[in-house]
């Protein structure tokens, strides 16, 4: 036997085996690092990804708010050239004359600042209903033209009514502070007048939908104003209401009235036409005879209390601002003071 050649075989074998263990050992350790190398990548491919997303909402963030800031100040500015406008026709116009162009016609009136734009609309405050002195028939009359049904009607007549008086007895359908502190969260009844429309908001059965108006209907915001003037004919009784029929809007129209939308609608249009608006004409043009009661809802009169809603955007930005602000005339020189300001006004869609 030739054992020299058997061992030198046993031999081989062996360090072949060896290679192989430690080829395989080395293919196990670079497969575990290409898995971790591969992890790491994914890792830092998270990161990155994340960082590029943050740095992408900063960016447009960053974007949106000048855009915003952009459309503050163009609103800022057609608001004061609305003012400029209105305090100019205030100073040239004579008492009791139809003025020379109508601001209040209902319509946004654009103007330019360089590549971006700004609108503004003149709303007579006079032209709407007071909330603060509407009295129990007035409401009722509104919310039934509203299309309002009973016991809904009901509750809104004498919840209002019960936030404006200041005491805490109940009307049939009204409600006082014990219902509101039930709420979540709870308040109390004002149990005094109405400091802006808004507030009908907190009143028991008037809500949003109510009161911003869906879709093709009214809104109780379009309706009802708390900074008209007193006409010295109703200083005597503050309860009692008076519209100025130069400048209602066709909503006020349907509501104080009845008369449907679509022909308040066209009242308003053919008011537009008229060079010198008489009463006489407004009521033929409402079909109004001049012995019917009706005319007493209503007064002919220039506007004094007038709010000026202006808008502002860049030129191809959907971004816009929207400000208000109620002032009140002080006729001829004395120029205007300022009610109310709305620094951060809703921005509607339409018109």
């Amino acid at each position: 036997m030739d054992f020299s050649r058997h061992d030198e075989r046993v031999g081989t074998m062996t360090d072949n085996s060896k290679f192989k263990i430690q080829n395989s050992k080395l293919l196990n350790e670079r497969g575990v690092a290409l898995i971790v190398v591969l992890w790491i990548f994914i890792f830092l491919l998270v990161i990155a990804f994340e960082f590029t997303a943050s740095v992408r909402e900063e960016g447009l963030a960053a974007h949106r708010y000048a855009e915003e800031a952009e459309g503050y100040y163009l609103a800022l500015a057609g608001f004061q050239q609305g003012l400029y406008e209105l305090l100019q026709q205030s100073s040239q116009s004579k008492p009791g004359a139809a003025p020379p162009v109508d601001l209040f016609d209902g319509e946004w009136h654009e103007g330019s600042f360089g590549e971006s734009l700004y609108r503004v609309r003149f709303i007579d405050e006079g032209g709407k209903v007071n909330l603060n002195r509407a009295d129990e028939d007035t409401l009722r009359r509104i919310f039934t033209n509203l299309g309002i049904e009973e016991p809904r009607r009901g509750i809104l007549v004498d919840s209002i009514l019960d936030w404006i008086d200041e005491d805490d007895l109940h009307r049939l359908n009204g409600a006082e502070s014990d219902y509101y502190l039930s709420l979540s969260p709870p308040y109390t009844a004002k149990n005094g007048p109405f400091d802006t429309v808004e507030e009908l908001l907190w009143v028991r059965g008037v809500t949003p939908e109510l009161f911003y108006g869906l879709e093709g209907e009214v809104g109780l915001k379009d309706i009802f104003t708390v900074d008209s003037p007193t006409s010295p004919t109703d200083r005597v009784n503050l309860r009692t209401d008076r519209v100025n029929l130069r400048t209602a809007s066709a909503e006020v129209i349907h509501a104080l009235v009845g008369l449907p939308l679509e022909k308040a609608r066209a009242f308003v249009e053919e008011r537009k036409k008229l060079s010198e608006k008489s009463v006489s004409d407004l009521l033929k043009l409402l079909g109004i005879a001049a012995g019917d009661a009706a005319l007493q809802k209503f007064v002919f009169a220039n506007p004094s209390v007038i709010t000026i809603e202006a808008k502002g955007h860049q030129a191809e930005s959907a971004t816009q601002r929207q400000v208000k602000g109620v002032v009140r005339l002080g006729g001829g020189q004395q120029g205007f003071q300022l009610v109310r300001w709305v620094d951060r006004d809703m921005v509607r869609t339409e018109g």
